[in-house]
């Protein structure tokens, strides 16, 4: 007895179980490459912060977070701007030249895009402890030289109003500056660079 092999009927079934199989492959991966998105929290925790500054008064500081960090912005005072020119000697990098610190936007000695406001990463470039905020001159405890500015009470690295490192600490380098524009006269966008203000 002869078989007749139909060609027609087996490339069709070939034909409809690769189909089948593949569109199981890829139901059975889907899982898995979705997997490798970021999470709605990661990608909240990376993206932009917009903060509104008109209600800062001149002296004053405000925290935000981004990208799980501690950022500050202070709005400095005609005299906060005047001190820091006293205190070129005494710095590390007063110009700003470690280019990792800032962009070049703020590559200046007041390190900021607008000289009133410092947008600084709030961490320790020496182990990443938080320093805190001492806008008093002279206190008993920093020293009759101190004109204000930043004091890490981890190890006692200390840092001007401008984020700049002074010499003879642990800290390495001046306060990070993050990526930031003005989205407004007084509205300030953490994590948006901006080339040109």
């Amino acid at each position: 007895m002869s078989t007749v092999i139909d060609l027609r009927r087996r490339r069709f079934l070939t034909a409809s179980t690769a189909v089948v199989g593949a569109t199981g492959m890829a139901v059975a991966a889907w899982p898995f490459i979705a997997s490798w998105r970021p999470s709605e929290r990661a990608r909240a925790a990376g993206a932009p912060v917009v903060v509104d500054v008109s209600k800062l008064e001149p002296g004053q500081q405000i925290t935000v977070k981004w990208r799980g960090k501690p950022v500050w912005i202070l709005r400095r005072t005609p005299e906060m701007l005047s001190r820091l020119s006293r205190l070129t000697l005494q710095l590390r990098d007063p110009a700003s030249r470690v280019a990792s610190q800032q962009p070049d936007y703020a590559r200046n000695e007041y390190r900021s895009i607008r000289s009133e406001y410092l947008v600084a990463v709030g961490l320790c470039t020496h182990l990443g402890c938080v320093p805190t905020f001492r806008p008093d001159i002279a206190p008993e405890d920093l020293g009759p030289s101190w004109l204000g500015g930043y004091f890490c009470p981890c190890h006692g690295s200390r840092f001007d109003l401008a984020g700049r490192v002074f010499i003879g600490v642990p800290a390495p380098t001046n306060l990070v500056i993050p990526p930031y524009r003005y989205v407004s006269d007084t509205v300030i966008g953490i994590g948006i660079d901006a080339r040109t203000d």
